[in-house]
């Protein structure tokens, strides 16, 4: 497990049930809103100062992915992705990377595709049983509760930059 996290370059993340717990709100005005972990936000700028690309890839559109996305300095936003797979491929292309170079956390049935190519495959605690049974690195804590946070410190730890990354 360790020398596939060593490897990896760019971390994929699906939204809905990995950054966020899978549940939205909506107001009396329709209006949409979605909570993210701080954790897993302090990894992702860990993840960053330590050279990784990040990139979210969700079959869902939300202005809030946008902010949060933002916010973390993720410029690898694909949001309303139909083809997971093939978004997938176009980043390995505009990165010059390899599938044994990137990482991916899903957790519902659209991500397999994905899950099944990339060189360290993870899912949350919490994510679809069938999605489980199917990577090679199942977080201890649920979407939107440190599972993405969990990833990266594998990732840095293998890569023994995570001393470094947390010292600042």
């Amino acid at each position: 497990m360790l020398e596939k996290a060593k490897a990896i370059r760019l971390l994929i993340m699906d939204v809905d049930g990995v950054l966020t717990d899978g549940r939205i709100f909506y107001s009396a005005e329709g209006v949409e809103s979605e909570a993210f972990f701080v954790r897993d936000g302090f990894g992702l700028r860990m993840a960053r100062q330590a050279g990784m690309l990040t990139a979210i890839l969700t079959g869902r559109v939300s202005g809030a992915v946008t902010h949060r996305a933002k916010e973390l300095g993720i410029t690898e936003i694909h949001q309303g992705a139909v083809n997971k797979l093939h978004v997938y491929e176009m980043l390995l292309q505009r990165y010059g990377l390899t599938d044994e170079a990137a990482a991916y956390v899903g957790d519902d049935l659209n991500d397999l595709p994905v899950l099944g190519r990339v060189g360290l495959s993870a899912a949350p605690a919490d994510a679809d049983p069938r999605v489980r049974t199917k990577v090679a690195f199942v977080t201890t804590l649920g979407g939107g509760r440190g599972a993405v946070r969990e990833v990266i410190d594998l990732i840095l730890t293998a890569k023994g930059r995570w001393e470094q990354c947390v010292e600042g």
